[in-house]
């Protein structure tokens, strides 16, 4: 339960979550970290603390370096509890410690959680002096709470990026230089498409306020810390918040009797004809966080549900929700699915997946019972002319 030295004076005193896996319905299959950042200087700043039940493990890396109770400052980025769930406990040890947050929304929020425990709201471009260095707060609403803001470090040009550039992702390294890259990039675009996706708009203006500034690493709330790919997670981001497409249709569904199923595989035939990679995810073995960070950069969507009990199955029904909740990218869809008698579910998925605004690439298609294959492949031929534009 050691400190970690990011720089001179600057550590990592946060907490890993080796058994998260759920988090607000988003499959965490890799854990967390709950990441704090300790600054040492003519001020000792607490940058953000831990999920309460981690604040024993945080405690003990913060005394493995200075006493706790000598903590002048603590800067809390974001009100949610995996960020400032130890906040009344480090309080109550640094009895004179002054917090700063956001004014307006950071004091509201953490005003209701945890009383008036004296909070300083800080305004965009606000600074505080911890001696040698300086703090510097931008403002970020929306990504992705109302109070978030960024913290800017200098002279060491370290971004203390609050849920920016994070990933839910445990491991006992915690820079990018040390890290399974690719897992990280991997965990990094599940993160945004999970919780930061449906504020790309608000991300973006975030990303504009931070692109005239020196960054040298980057120090997320949860996952690594980057200092060697910088531009490489920047670059991502920027593609995420533009929407950009990657040339693949996303086909989601569940199957009872197969013949969802069937027709999944005839409307994938059809892409891979036009030119496409489809991506099969049947929602009986396939996670909703999972499908989303795939569908997030698809250039198609198509759902489909046999009716069950004159409704769409709760699988399907299930994910359509979650999908609506974090729909930051428009794209087109297909709804389909089978019936033996009712027949409801197809159009129950169209009209679930024009709520997000996307648009339909051709009306709903429904198959009685099992289909031939004739019908399949007047399906897959009737998806190929719709991609066509026919």
């Amino acid at each position: 339960m050691k400190a970690m030295r990011i720089a001179e004076g600057v550590y990592w005193v946060g907490a890993i979550d080796w058994n998260l896996r759920n988090f607000h319905g988003y499959e965490t299959e890799k854990g967390s970290t709950y990441n704090a950042y300790l600054v040492v200087d003519e001020k000792i700043a607490l940058i953000d603390t831990v999920k309460e039940p981690f604040k024993e493990e945080m405690l003990a890396r913060i005394a493995s370096v200075v006493d706790p109770a000598k903590i002048d400052v603590i800067v809390s980025n974001h009100a949610e509890p995996d960020h400032s769930g130890a906040l009344p406990f480090i309080k109550g040890i640094a009895k004179d410690a002054k917090i700063y947050t956001a004014a307006g929304a950071g004091v509201k929020d953490l005003s209701a959680y945890y009383g008036d425990l004296g909070y300083t709201g800080m305004k965009a471009g606000e600074t505080l002096s911890l001696g040698k260095r300086t703090l510097t707060f931008v403002p970020t609403p929306m990504v992705h709470w109302p109070d978030n803001m960024v913290s800017l470090m200098t002279p060491d040009n370290i971004l203390f990026s609050n849920d920016a550039f994070g990933q839910h992702y445990a491991s006992d390294e915690r820079l990018d230089s040390e890290c399974d890259l690719a897992e990280a990039y991997i965990q990094a675009r599940k993160y945004y498409a999970n919780i930061v996706q449906p504020y790309g708009m608000q991300t973006g203006k975030a990303l504009e306020a931070l692109a005239g500034l020196k960054i040298d690493t980057i120090c997320p709330s949860h996952g690594i810390i980057w200092t060697e790919h910088i531009p490489d997670i920047l670059a991502l981001y920027r593609s995420w918040v533009q929407g950009e497409h990657d040339g693949t249709a996303a086909i989601v569904y569940d199957t009872m009797w197969h013949s969802t199923e069937a027709m999944a595989h005839a409307i994938e035939n059809a892409f891979l004809a036009q030119g496409y990679k489809p991506r099969l995810y049947n929602l009986h073995y396939c996670h909703n966080s999972d499908v989303i960070a795939d569908a997030m950069s698809a250039d198609f969507i198509a759902v489909g549900s046999p009716t069950l009990n004159n409704n769409m199955m709760p699988s399907v029904a299930s994910f359509l929700t979650y999908f609506k909740g974090l729909n930051g990218n428009k794209k087109k869809f297909i709804a389909f699915g089978s019936y033996g008698w009712g027949g409801q579910s197809p159009d129950q998925v169209f009209e679930a997946l024009k709520s997000p605004k996307c648009e339909p690439l051709m009306p709903a298609v429904k198959f009685a019972y099992k289909p031939s294959d004739g019908q399949l492949k007047a399906l897959e031929e009737d998806v190929i002319r719709a991609l066509k534009g026919e």
